[in-house]
């Protein structure tokens, strides 16, 4: 069943979005016929700005708040949005606040009932802090597919595409990978600047942004993400599948140099080569 009528037949009425159904059963029809929330649907999608490019550039450049609110995708969200926050976040807020107090006491008595079990316990961050170790390595998810440990700026320049949300570039970084401006963040070994590389520690929710540190206490990166083939890990551990995604940390000193300009942050930072 689709979303709209399944929320009217099963959840309580007066925990649906005031006035929602009212108002779509007075314009479109009976709210027990599917033809209505395919009336109201074709409706949405041909006069909301969202899917027209033109429509949405305008909008976005000109509209004030009161225009923005009055495109019926916005309005269709904000009913729901409006009707969570209202009804259901509180008492989710509450409910979280006693959930983590009583998971820290409950952990704490797991901890202080089995001494042997505790030394056990992999850190979890809760009395601990979550400290894991790796190595930087590639690996090899099916047959005849590889990944190397690194990605560089080739790679940067094969996926750009120009106004993409995701895949843009500004002007100057385009230059620069280029004209291989890379100044004293080259890899001597590769000729290139190296983005990001993958590593087997294990991370979780929460570590985007922890220091990756070598054997000399030196900072060579900083975590941010997971491979695809080991989402499980938050179950279970994968030695050979197990990828954390860090940037590499000459590619932020070279877009805080290079590309920003910020040479005085450099100076102030002890760099080892």
């Amino acid at each position: 069943m689709p979303p709209l009528p399944n929320v009217f037949e099963n959840v309580e009425k007066d925990q649906q979005p005031k006035g929602f159904f009212e108002a779509l059963q007075q314009k479109y029809g009976p709210l027990d016929d599917m033809a209505t929330y395919k009336k109201y649907a074709a409706d949405v999608f041909k006069n909301t700005a969202a899917f027209d490019d033109a429509k949405w550039t305008a909008l976005v450049n000109g509209a004030n708040a009161e225009q923005i609110s009055n495109d019926p995708a916005v309005k269709h969200a904000a009913a729901f949005i409006d009707n969570y926050r209202a009804k259901f976040d509180p008492a989710y807020q509450q409910f979280t606040v006693k959930n983590n107090d009583y998971g820290r006491i409950y952990l704490k008595g797991v901890l202080e009932m089995d001494a042997a079990k505790a030394k056990m316990m992999y850190p979890d961050a809760t009395f601990t802090m979550r400290v894991s170790y790796g190595q930087v390595k590639p690996y090899q998810p099916k047959d005849a597919v590889s990944y190397d440990y690194v990605t560089t700026s080739k790679g940067l320049l094969e996926k750009y595409v120009a106004g993409d949300y995701e895949f843009d570039l500004p002007a100057k970084q385009i230059e620069l990978i280029k004209k291989k401006d890379f100044g004293q963040y080259a890899d001597p070994v590769r000729k290139d600047l190296v983005i990001g590389f993958i590593s087997s520690n294990d991370i979780t929710g929460g570590n985007s942004g922890s220091p990756v540190i070598n054997a000399n206490g030196e900072l060579i990166g900083l975590a941010f993400d997971g491979n695809y083939e080991a989402l499980s890990h938050k179950l279970a551990f994968d030695k050979d599948l197990n990828r954390t995604i860090n940037v590499d940390i000459r590619y932020v000193l070279w877009c805080i140099d290079k590309l920003g300009g910020a040479s005085n942050i450099i100076k102030e930072l002890k760099l080892v080569k």
